[in-house]
């Protein structure tokens, strides 16, 4: 199933303005990260599995680099709780 460009953009920027990593007290949104765009496809890509599903998968599946890209975190392991619920939610509005 492919997905417009426009469904793409319109997700990223929902994503990189309302979904942040936590480091430390300090609160990172992805679109400053520009992590945005590669969660937005993973997301679309993952859809077909349920909106809480694809996000566990995506947010599993999506590495980011850290230290020169020395070291590698699942995105699941840098983002709340509370941020993975909000992010089902956004998908469940794709709906």
């Amino acid at each position: 199933m492919g997905f417009k460009e426009s469904t793409i953009s319109d997700l990223e920027n929902i994503i990189g303005d309302q979904i942040y990593i936590r480091i430390e007290n300090w609160n990172l949104y992805l679109g400053d990260a520009g992590l945005a765009r590669r969660l937005a496809i993973e997301l679309l890509s993952n859809l077909e599995k349920g909106s809480k599903e694809a996000t566990k998968l995506s947010l599993d599946d999506l590495l980011v680099k850290v230290g020169d890209g020395k070291n590698n975190f699942p995105l699941s392991s840098l983002i709340p709780a509370s941020q993975i619920n909000e992010l089902a939610e956004i998908l469940d509005s794709l709906s």
